[in-house]
């Protein structure tokens, strides 16, 4: 019942249960013509080649982790769904945290939970400016306007290491943004830093299944947030600014932070450093995962579309505009996935240029493109623990891979492990 936001069921058993439906239903839905035509361009399931691998724990005993950053040689930050920030020095990880959020976040269940601490993302000057970026989860208050209260607040915040100390007041946050959820699940709260020194943030549709928000879901809504990717400048002294290049920039009744929406839950996106292109892996519904390369404006198909098929209708979708993945795989497969990142290191040949991604029940895959096909393998780590769940991926300055696990379904264990992959 872990992280996941990331999966949509709400205990082990409903995971399953909704594997075995997927399984049923397979041949059962049908592309429309449009989409058809368009999926020649995405993943095959031949996989031309299996690789198999090996995994070098660098951290254990750690209370879910989420998220990895590098902010210097030898060091890495690792976030804990529970609010705490852990620092590892030379392969040594500290006792005391860099910040613990824990007094700040909401409430959360010990079990299966998809709130808290879900991001970080270090500014491109951290050398020098020492700011970096947390996203997390917080209690909210009634809306002024309807009297009802959210489930909770997301919260993008930035910090600046104190000089000499490496202990960070969790009060000491500027606030750049905040969005009320609906729902407890399908929050997002990926960030990075694009290759133009702008930050990208990730949010869910709102929580709950199949996107029964409004009208036309919140996936498909220009007017919130919510199932979108933001494009923000934050060199600013107060709040943020919006690019002037944003692709809705002036558009009447839409949100002008949007770089690109009609995602469902998009847990966990990252550019790659050879090409810049923003890889992101969506969490389906009922039957489909997808990853998608985001472009500006780029309308990704939630909730009209479930992967390269008609969702909202169930048929005859109108697929026009829709920018479809570049693959997609089944829950015969796999449940929740786990986006990652395109290979730039040099200890593994095998993956050189691939993207590298997973499924929160434990199967790694890489995607490799020829011409304008992408195809799909999968990846055997052979020594990583069997059942794990994978929450996470990061990426150190050499290009090298890390995986984060979660052994449990929820926050309330201290036996999350971060692997680095190796031959």
């Amino acid at each position: 019942m872990k992280i996941k936001g990331f999966i949509k069921c709400v205990s082990r058993a409903a995971c399953y249960t909704l594997l075995a439906a997927a399984v049923l239903s397979i041949g059962l839905f049908s592309l429309p013509a449009s989409a058809q035509s368009k999926q020649s361009k995405q993943s095959k399931n031949n996989s031309p080649t299996q690789l198999t691998l090996h995994v070098q724990a660098v951290a254990k005993n750690l209370q879910a982790p989420t998220a990895m950053v590098f902010p210097g040689i030898g060091e890495a930050w690792i976030t804990e769904q529970s609010g705490k920030i852990r620092v590892m020095k030379n392969g040594t990880l500290a006792d005391e945290p860099l910040m613990d959020l824990k007094k700040m976040l909401t409430k959360m269940n010990p079990g299966y939970e998809e709130r808290g601490l879900l991001g970080i993302a270090l500014h491109p000057q951290f050398a020098t400016n020492k700011k970096f970026y947390i996203v997390y989860s917080t209690p909210s208050t009634p809306s002024a306007s309807s009297g009802q209260k959210p489930n909770h607040t997301e919260v993008l915040a930035e910090y600046v290491m104190p000089a000499g100390s490496y202990q960070v007041d969790p009060n000491s946050g500027r606030i750049i943004l905040t969005a009320e959820k609906p729902g407890g699940n399908h929050n997002g709260g990926c960030i990075q830093f694009g290759p133009d020194g702008y930050l990208y943030l990730s949010f869910g549709d709102g929580g709950g299944q199949h996107d029964q928000h409004g009208e036309i879901g919140n996936g498909q809504n220009l007017n919130t947030w919510l199932g979108k990717i933001l494009r923000i400048n934050v060199n600013t002294t107060s709040g943020y600014t919006v690019p002037a290049d944003n692709p809705f920039v002036g558009r009447a009744d839409v949100k002008p932070e949007i770089w690109a929406y009609g995602f469902r839950n998009v847990w966990r996106f990252s550019f790659d450093k050879t090409s810049g292109q923003l890889f992101a892996g969506d969490v389906g519904q009922d039957l489909w995962e997808e990853v998608d390369i985001v472009t500006k404006g780029a309308n990704c198909g939630w909730r009209i579309m479930e992967g390269t098929h008609c969702h909202n209708p169930a048929a005859g979708c109108d697929t026009t505009g829709i920018t479809m993945p570049i693959s997609e795989y089944p829950h015969k497969e796999g449940l929740s996935i786990t986006g990652g990142f395109v290979y730039n290191g040099k200890s593994l040949p095998a993956l050189r240029n691939k993207y590298v991604f997973a499924d929160w029940t434990g199967p790694v895959f890489y995607l490799t493109k020829s011409g304008a096909a992408w195809s799909r393998g999968k990846i055997t780590l052979q020594n990583i623990p069997e059942g794990t769940r994978i929450t996470s991926f990061s990426q150190d300055s050499s290009g090298e891979l890390y995986i984060m696990t979660n052994p449990e379904t929820g926050p309330d264990n201290k036996n999350g492990t971060v692997y680095k992959i190796v031959k």
